[in-house]
């Protein structure tokens, strides 16, 4: 199953060590293939890259394309969980609602 993070959430305020923590949690233990949704991923690969997060990324994909359970801003897809970002205080939350969700174990 996908996990489908929206690009805003890449950057601050979202702490890049959070966001880390998550995607390698989810890609393990959730065997989840962690994909960002972007219409202009180019900044985004380039602000990850230089910070290590592509480590468990697998790809970018466009808005829409691809199904799965989404870490969102705001409710525009079922299967959304809502987030203004991804830090210290919110990864475990965030963790739990992803498999509550459904699709990941």
């Amino acid at each position: 199953m996908s996990l489908i993070i929206r690009d805003q959430l890449v950057t601050p305020p979202t702490w890049f060590a959070s966001f880390r923590d998550l995607t390698l949690y989810c890609h393990i233990f959730l065997r989840a293939e962690i994909v960002i949704e972007s219409e202009d991923p180019d900044p985004y690969w380039r602000w990850m890259r230089a910070r290590g997060g592509m480590d468990f990324v697998e790809d970018f994909v466009r808005p829409g394309t691809e199904a799965g359970v989404r870490l969102d801003v705001e409710p525009n897809y079922p299967r959304s969980v809502i987030t203004d970002r991804i830090g210290p205080e919110n990864v475990h939350r965030l963790i739990a609602q992803l498999k509550f969700c459904g699709g990941l174990q």
